[in-house]
């Protein structure tokens, strides 16, 4: 039997308000651990929530990114459960009435555009984190996190494969990053992904019983588990087995999901209003005020720039993958060939910015200077292979690439003169590759050429030197 896979995700973000969701302790990851608490946040009796506005603004901002309905009127809710990583044994989060609900976000996958719903996306607080890594068979628990601000971004299960679980979660995250609300590190627990899974046959309209797998480090493990669940599924109902309704985490190093806990429903949550929280009001005078702040979004920015400079899709999907990267290559598109920025941009620089593990918008290279450097090309001051020199001691000296080429001399060689005797000279040089390309045997002139180029520490003109080469070739 053929089947499909359905998949909802459940995206948890942690916004980058400076202060916790219901009082003012900060939000500092870094802070040692239980220092950022007070009666709050540790739920002590008597102690009196205060919704943070930032809170609300950024969270309204994500839902008109997300196409969603603004409510003009929502609630916070309690959710109850007994874990040790929530001190009031409650969890202050949305249910019936979140902020934002009845969106969508498309995406881009297999060369196909696909629309995604957005069910909700609701305001919560986080938990506190348990460590069961600090030896002698003790755990401890940091409070730190506990009220930190999160937004629960929920789907339609409009996904049916791994693929479109990765498409989804990259575009949600270039938005979020964006609309500079989260920096959406995972390593941080700042974003953490959760895929509802099931199958069913082919053409079938039913659902199946779903799975969720929890509390993966990564996209590529998100997309990894996926795959392995969806498999696994298929082959229970192959054997004639039956899906049990579960929390399943997973394991990266043995490449599969693990059963955790029985999964929980709503009613078992015995959800009732906040007492504590007045109802959130949202005007329309207020949403307003939000939508006009927001910026461009990746996907219009793809297309102004696709359309703007004659870039592919492809490109401008790289030169956009973060809005640091698509300011770079618009400041320097603006003062040279755009196209030619783009090409320096994802290879030679991208290569340096790599390898040195740092963020294009904090470089030492500046869109400008990149542009100057192109420039030096077109007009014939460097060659592209000198170039490649003068990008890496721009990038360790952050100097422009007129300085660069004063100091150590790099001026391209133009003088006919010059060339025609370094091709003379390897011509010379070289009698058994000359007479292999009289015969016949092209490739080998590429050969000459490097030795040309390596004889004029590679700053002759490429043109020129083909010229003079193919005409003495030809005497």
């Amino acid at each position: 039997m053929e089947y499909e896979a359905v998949i909802g995700m459940e995206v948890h973000v942690q916004l980058n308000c400076k202060s916790k969701l219901f009082c003012g302790c900060s939000t500092d990851f870094h802070a040692p651990a239980n220092t950022n608490v007070c009666p709050v946040c540790l739920g002590m009796p008597g102690a009196m929530p205060v919704l943070n506005r930032e809170m609300v603004n950024k969270s309204v901002a994500v839902g008109l990114a997300l196409n969603c309905a603004i409510s003009r009127w929502s609630k916070m809710d309690r959710k109850n459960y007994f874990y040790p990583d929530q001190s009031k044994n409650y969890q202050i989060s949305q249910y019936d009435l979140p902020l934002n609900h009845g969106g969508h976000l498309d995406i881009h996958v297999n060369g196909e555009t696909k629309r995604i719903g957005i069910t909700r996306a609701h305001m919560e607080e986080d938990t506190a984190r348990n460590t069961h890594t600090i030896g002698g068979g003790q755990s401890g628990v940091d409070f730190n996190r506990c009220g930190v601000p999160l937004l629960e971004i929920v789907t339609e299960p409009d996904i049916h494969s791994a693929d479109e679980a990765y498409a989804y979660l990259t575009e949600l995250k270039q938005i979020l990053q964006y609309l500079d609300v989260s920096d959406c590190s995972m390593e941080e627990g700042k974003l953490r992904a959760e895929a509802n899974i099931s199958v069913r046959p082919k053409g079938s309209t039913a659902f199946g019983t779903k799975t969720e797998v929890k509390n993966v480090a990564s996209f590529s493990g998100t997309y990894k588990a996926i795959q392995y669940e969806i498999a696994r599924q298929i082959q229970i109902l192959n054997d004639g087995g039956t899906i049990v309704q579960e929390t399943r985490g997973w394991d990266d190093d043995r490449g599969v999901t693990f059963s955790q806990r029985a999964k929980e429903s709503a009613h078992d949550y015995r959800y009732f209003p906040e007492p504590d929280l007045v109802p959130i009001v949202v005007d329309e005078a207020w949403e307003e005020s939000i939508r006009a702040a927001l910026p461009e979004l990746p996907a219009a920015r793809r297309a102004r720039l696709t359309g703007a400079f004659g870039l592919s899709d492809y490109d401008a999907g790289v030169l956009t993958a973060t809005r640091a990267m698509a300011d770079f290559y618009e400041a320097a598109a603006a003062k040279t060939d755009p196209k030619k920025a783009a090409n320096w941009i994802m290879g030679d620089l991208q290569a340096l910015v790599t390898e040195d593990r740092a963020e294009i918008g904090s470089i030492p290279v500046t869109p400008e200077y990149l542009a100057a450097m192109i420039n030096l090309i077109e007009d014939g001051t460097i060659s592209g292979k000198i170039a490649k020199e003068v990008l890496a001691e721009m990038y360790r000296t952050g100097k422009s690439p007129a300085a660069v080429v004063e100091e150590k001399g790099l001026v391209q060689i133009s003088d006919h003169g010059a060339i025609d005797a370094a091709v003379a000279e390897v011509i010379a040089a070289n009698p058994a590759q000359v007479a292999e390309f009289k015969a016949g045997k092209e490739k080998v002139i590429g050969f000459l050429v490097g030795q040309i180029m390596k004889a004029t520490q590679g700053k002759a003109n490429p043109k020129m030197v083909n010229d003079i080469l193919r005409a003495k070739l030809s005497e």
